[in-house]
């Protein structure tokens, strides 16, 4: 029997070495099944960085994909509102650098290339070719990407203006119907 200051508590034989070993922590056993299972966790973690990595680049790219398309769409649209949406100015829009429509320029743009190889910008960054007058995103990670026709890791990028006759004048000549910032040629990009 042991007594405290104010109870008196009675300890059965044995009972004693049980509780003070529990009060002594992990057992070497449990320690090496702890730590195999963090190896495990961090080894799995370690393996999908890459696809996340490549997941956030493809995201970052689809949201200035889409800036441009916005600003493209409202760069007509002031056309329209002034009067001006004539085919010289709508011409303009195809020919012209993407980037100077949007309010701030994204940081890995790196300026206008006359003609830029696949090895001559670094990778991860946008150009824009002054020969075919595309912008260019040059993939950086791109385990599960699927590049176009060239077999080049990039994504051209080019404005496209379509026109059909016009409804119930077809004599009168064509209106636009669409335009859109779209790729140049087809590429997937595995999700």
């Amino acid at each position: 029997m042991v007594e405290s200051d104010h109870q008196r508590v009675f300890v059965l034989p044995g009972q004693r070495e049980a509780s003070a070993r529990r009060q002594r922590g992990f057992t070497l056993f449990e320690l090496i099944v702890v730590i195999i299972i963090i190896v495990v966790l961090a080894g799995l973690f370690m393996m999908r960085i890459p696809y996340y990595q490549e997941q956030a680049e493809k995201t970052a790219m689809q949201q200035v994909e889409g800036a441009i398309q916005s600003a493209l769409v409202l760069r007509f649209s002031a056309l329209e509102t002034r009067g001006a949406a004539n085919e010289k100015d709508l011409v303009i829009l195809t020919t012209d650098n993407p980037i100077n429509w949007l309010q701030r320029k994204p940081r890995n743009y790196l300026g206008e290339y006359f003609d830029p190889g696949p090895h001559s910008v670094p990778s991860g960054n946008w150009v824009f070719d002054l020969k075919s007058r595309d912008l260019i995103y040059m993939v950086d990670h791109g385990n599960y990407f699927t590049p176009g026709k060239d077999g080049n890791k990039w994504i051209r990028f080019h404005v496209n203006l379509e026109y059909e006759p016009k409804l119930g004048r077809p004599e009168s000549g064509k209106e636009l119907t669409t335009f859109q910032f779209e790729p140049s040629e087809p590429y997937h990009w595995f999700e």
